[in-house]
């Protein structure tokens, strides 16, 4: 350009009649500005001239034919590009070396566009789906089975089990009872209600009770003491007609000698030693 300034800033010589640049109101000939001014491009090191195009990205400066991607040559000017560790790769050849590759379709996720993260593996968001009723999962709840992704309602309508007592669905744990699905918390003793998981219990017509509660309810009564006969106390016990003794209660009536192993005598209701039963 042609200026009205008289002289070059830095080498004061006559700018009369010659191109010049400005620089902070300062009016320089080319060649000064070239040499003080001028940015060195990253590619071909040269200073990028006044009258050349300095295309600037983070501080870095290219002429505008040397910018252009690192990989294939072509010209980044005016299109999209990627930078990795400060090279300059056009969109194609990033995604060729970096880019994800989707797990379901095995295709490139190209950068810029929305990418689903789970367990370690990339998806298209539009590939992102459950697998049953293919209704997009974005960041919804889910469920994995066998690789494949489900939204919690398809997965409990086709995977689930559901609680023999309750009847809604078992998403953890859980107790099998009967070959029937029990919730922890529903498989309770018939009588008192009490959590029977992971304890002691028995069955009786399809029911389970906790070992207090059968006793109460169908354990049979000692006939000395009165008490149920159960796994608590003896484990011995004697079977006469239709009566019951716990071990240690099954004594002469008169003399209290156990007759546990021995001969005994009857009378009435009462069990008797021989000694005793024949005095």
């Amino acid at each position: 350009m042609t200026s009205n300034h008289t002289d070059c800033h830095y080498c004061l010589q006559s700018l009369h009649g010659r191109k010049y640049a400005l620089r902070e109101e300062n009016a320089y000939c080319v060649s000064c500005y070239d040499s003080l001014f001028a940015s060195p491009c990253e590619e071909c090191k040269q200073p990028i001239e006044c009258d050349s195009k300095d295309l600037a990205y983070k501080g870095r400066h290219w002429h505008e034919r040397c910018f252009k991607c690192a990989k294939c040559s072509r010209s980044l000017v005016e299109k999209p590009f990627a930078a990795k560790d400060e090279v300059l790769l056009c969109t194609e050849c990033y995604s060729d070396e970096y880019s994800s590759k989707c797990f379901h379709c095995q295709k490139t996720i190209m950068p810029g566009s929305r990418k689903m993260e789970f367990k370690g593996s990339s998806w298209h968001e539009s590939c992102f789906v459950c697998q049953y009723c293919r209704q997009p999962l974005g960041t919804k709840p889910l469920i994995t089975k066998d690789n494949e992704n489900y939204c919690v309602p398809c997965f409990e309508k086709q995977f689930a089990h559901h609680c023999y007592s309750c009847k809604k669905v078992i998403t953890s744990g859980g107790v099998t009872y009967h070959d029937q699905p029990w919730h922890k918390e529903c498989f309770v003793c018939a009588g008192c209600k009490v959590q029977l998981s992971g304890q002691r219990f028995i069955s009786k017509d399809e029911y389970p009770y906790c070992v207090d509660c059968f006793s109460k309810l169908y354990a049979k009564k000692c006939a000395a003491c009165k008490k149920p006969i159960t796994a608590h106390g003896s484990a011995k016990f004697i079977s006469f007609e239709e009566r019951q003794w716990h071990g240690e209660c099954f004594n002469c009536a008169k003399c209290s000698v156990s007759l546990v192993g021995r001969g005994f005598l009857t009378q009435q209701d009462d069990v008797l030693c021989h000694e005793c039963g024949s005095a």
